[in-house]
């Protein structure tokens, strides 16, 4: 069993704009520690055998100046690798894979003890419909998802493949998305938009990750 409100309350999130050279853009940050060394949440993040794991199959020319791609979702350019507290890399979709108008930052630091603060940025240019839309949660969920993942991998515990894509549509995922979508909402609202508006987007972006609830 997965201690939902904790993995929820685990995570500080914020959101803000950004300037890019291509236009208008927005950051997400995902901020949580894990009861781990720094050197082996480095390794749980850059290591292909261990981040299939918990993520996504990773391939490519995994060095400074290289290009990586997840299996079925993002690839790009790997920008900055300082072992191991920074990594940053282009995200895209599409088969431009310099194209820096999205960029996910993370920075690891040592806390105490065996613990390690992860700060991970995904700054991107966002077409203003899709924004006003679904706001900062389109991402952020899916960044929550994925640090889930990582926390549960480096306690020893991976879902199998089926299984993390089942997990949305379980109560227990559900639950967490919607814990994990109100935050987005306050997170959204602390920086700005509008009341209502951070409620409907909060609420679109729910459905569009559980269409089905069970």
């Amino acid at each position: 069993m997965i201690d939902i409100v904790k993995e929820i309350n685990a995570v500080h999130r914020m959101t803000r704009p950004a300037n890019l050279p291509g236009g208008e853009g927005h950051t997400v940050r995902l901020k949580r520690s894990y009861d781990a060394a720094i050197e082996d949440v480095w390794d749980a993040i850059t290591n292909p055998e261990r981040v299939r794991r918990w993520f996504l199959p990773l391939e490519g020319d995994l060095r400074l100046g290289g290009f990586y791609q997840l299996k079925g979702n993002a690839g790009g350019k790997i920008l900055r690798c300082e072992p191991p507290r920074l990594l940053e890399v282009t995200w895209t979709m599409g088969p431009n894979k310099d194209d820096e108008s999205s960029k996910v930052h993370v920075q690891l630091s040592a806390g105490e003890k065996e613990e390690t603060v992860l700060e991970l940025d995904h700054t991107a240019i966002v077409p203003p419909g899709m924004w006003d839309e679904y706001g900062p949660g389109a991402v952020g969920l899916g960044w929550d998802l994925a640090l889930l993942g990582l926390g549960l991998g480096l306690g020893g515990t991976y879902l199998e493949d089926h299984e993390k894509d089942a997990f949305g549509q379980t109560p227990e995922g559900g639950q967490f998305m919607a814990g994990c979508s109100e935050a987005w909402r306050v997170a959204h609202e602390a920086s700005g938009a509008p009341a209502d508006q951070a409620r409907k987007s909060a609420e679109a972006t729910l459905k569009f990750y559980r269409p089905n609830p069970t």
